[in-house]
C-alpha cells in the first residue's frame, strides 16, 4: 500500500505528464480543429480519479473559458454528480477533441483521427477503472466503433488499448437538456458508474 507522500507524489507526477501532453498538443497543433477554433480546451480535473468521462467536443463557452463541460450540459452534468456523491473536482473530464468544430456540428472521421492519440494519452495517464462515453461521437472515439446510446446505454466493455479498464456508454448531457424524459436513465447510469467504482 502506497503511503500519503507516495500517492502524492504519483498524483505530481501525473500533473507533469498531463502539463506535458498539452503542451506538445499546442506545439504539435496536429488536431486540424484548431486553426478554425480559439484554441484548444484540455481536460481538468483530478488525475488520480477512478473515472473519466468523454465528451465530443468543445461548445461555444468551452472555447470562451478554454475549460471542459461550463456550458448548459456541463452544468446539468455537475448537478447530477452532486446527486450521486461525485463532486466535479474528484473526476477528470475531457473531450475526444480538443478544438470546438465551426457551428458546433459533430467532428468529422479526420478531425476525431488527428486528435485521438493525444486523449489515449491522456487515458494512458490517468489510468482511470472506468471510462464514461457520454453520447456516440466519444463512443466512436473511445471503441472505435458505433454504438447506439439508446440501445447500449448503461452497457460496459473493456477497453480496447487496456482491458483492465472498462467503457461505460451513457448519453450526453447536452442530449438529455433536448429530451428531457432521460433523465432519469442518466441517473440510473451514474448510480452504476458508482457501484462499479466502489467494487473496484
Amino acid at each position: 500500500m502506497l503511503l500519503l507522500g507516495e500517492l502524492e507524489e504519483k498524483k505530481e507526477n501525473k500533473r507533469s505528464l498531463l502539463k506535458k501532453l498539452y503542451e506538445s498538443l499546442e506545439k504539435e497543433r496536429k488536431c486540424v480543429l484548431y486553426e478554425s477554433s480559439s484554441g484548444y480546451v484540455f481536460g481538468e480535473g483530478d488525475p488520480d480519479s477512478p473515472v473519466v468521462f468523454v465528451g465530443e467536443a468543445p461548445g461555444e463557452e468551452e472555447d470562451k473559458l478554454k475549460r471542459p463541460f461550463v456550458g448548459r450540459a456541463g452544468q446539468y452534468l455537475n448537478s447530477k454528480l452532486e446527486e450521486v456523491g461525485l463532486k466535479r473536482e474528484k473526476v477528470y473530464i475531457t473531450n475526444v477533441v480538443k478544438s470546438r468544430p465551426p457551428g458546433n456540428r459533430v467532428p468529422t472521421k479526420e478531425e476525431m483521427a488527428s486528435c485521438l492519440p493525444y486523449l489515449r494519452r491522456e487515458i494512458e495517464i490517468i489510468k482511470p477503472k472506468i471510462i464514461v462515453c457520454l453520447g456516440s461521437t466519444a463512443v466512436k472515439g473511445i471503441l472505435g466503433k458505433d454504438y447506439s446510446i439508446t440501445k447500449y446505454r448503461g452497457k460496459t466493455f473493456p477497453y480496447p488499448y487496456d482491458s483492465s479498464i472498462k467503457v461505460f456508454l451513457t448519453y450526453h448531457p447536452a442530449y438529455i437538456l433536448r429530451n428531457p424524459s432521460s433523465d432519469k436513465e442518466f441517473l440510473e447510469d451514474l448510480k452504476s458508474i458508482v457501484r462499479i467504482i466502489s467494487q473496484a
